[in-house]
């Protein structure tokens, strides 16, 4: 009831409030109701006015991060739908804050982050950890995989998963699934990446050694719960890339699946794995070394 809607939207009469005189009429909507296609673009402009008039601006490298820039006592707010993760140096502006949007909208302060959107925050000694531990125990209990044998790594070499690999055809509903949460849990465990990456590939039609390389990247999970993306806080500012290729790797059209990592001092900012085409120039080409590194100082 927070977003003020700017379309026109009837609705009948809820249940226990027809007008009995009227029983056939309409109401117009002026406020979002939950489970409107419109309610959540509505609430999330009513938070932005509310947030922009306070001081804030939007990031633009992501439109769901908002920064109030206050001499050395900045504040960063993060909002998905209506969970909000608001961070800063000073407890004393933080909570002057959460009290001003208290008066604003109904809200319920939850503490120190420890749990946000499936991803775990546990603090230590050197930051905090950000982990995925119980996604991976519930994803292992759904596929049955939580008596399996641990692996100690995420996939083969030797010989490549290809589209057509002479097995039988498995359960294309099971695999695709397997997949797509896998896909999710990429986000604090970058180790996986390559494998959720190459397994995504045979999404149209999986065979059953597809499906063994993905029990076998399940495996390596239930050994790595553990893991995540450690977030340092005394780090530097310098900035490190590395990137690499595999240069024709994919046997079945020869596409490079190429990659890089971003790091600010010790802790990883950005990851990706695209796959791409090789240029004919590229195809007589070897690289100069197979990892290359730049470094930027901040």
């Amino acid at each position: 009831m927070q977003g003020k809607l700017q379309e026109t939207v009837f609705m009948t009469q809820p249940p226990g409030f027809v007008d009995a005189g009227n029983p056939t009429a309409v109401c117009k909507l002026q406020k979002a109701i939950y489970g409107l296609k419109q309610a959540p673009r509505a609430w999330f402009n009513e938070l932005k006015n509310y947030l922009l008039a306070y001081g804030f601006t939007s990031s633009l490298a992501d439109p769901s991060l908002f920064i109030l820039h206050h001499a050395s006592h900045p504040i960063f707010l993060l909002v998905y739908v209506d969970d909000i993760v608001v961070t800063g140096p000073s407890p004393n502006k933080l909570s002057t804050f959460i009290t001003s949007l208290a008066t604003r909208f109904s809200i319920k302060d939850l503490g120190s982050l420890s749990y946000f959107l499936g991803i775990e925050v546990t603090p230590n000694k050197k930051g905090f950890l950000l982990s995925q531990s119980k996604y991976i125990h519930d994803l292992l209990d759904k596929f049955k995989m939580l008596d399996s044998k641990p692996s100690s790594t995420p996939m083969l070499v030797d010989p490549p998963l290809l589209q057509n690999t002479g097995t039988p055809p498995c359960d294309l509903t099971k695999y695709r699934s397997a997949v797509g949460s896998l896909q999710y849990l990429s986000f604090t465990r970058p180790d996986i990446s390559y494998s959720v990456n190459k397994l995504a590939q045979f999404m149209q039609a999986p065979q059953e050694a597809h499906l063994t390389a993905l029990k076998r990247l399940l495996r390596y999970l239930h050994g790595t719960m553990h893991l995540g993306l450690q977030i340092i806080r005394d780090s530097t500012r310098a900035l490190h890339s590395f990137s690499d290729a595999d240069w024709g790797g994919d046997k079945d059209n020869y596409f490079s699946t190429s990659g890089y990592l971003v790091y600010m001092g010790r802790n990883l900012l950005s990851w990706s794995l695209p796959k791409s085409k090789k240029s004919s120039h590229a195809l007589h080409q070897k690289p100069s070394s197979d990892l290359s590194q730049t470094q930027v100082q901040n």
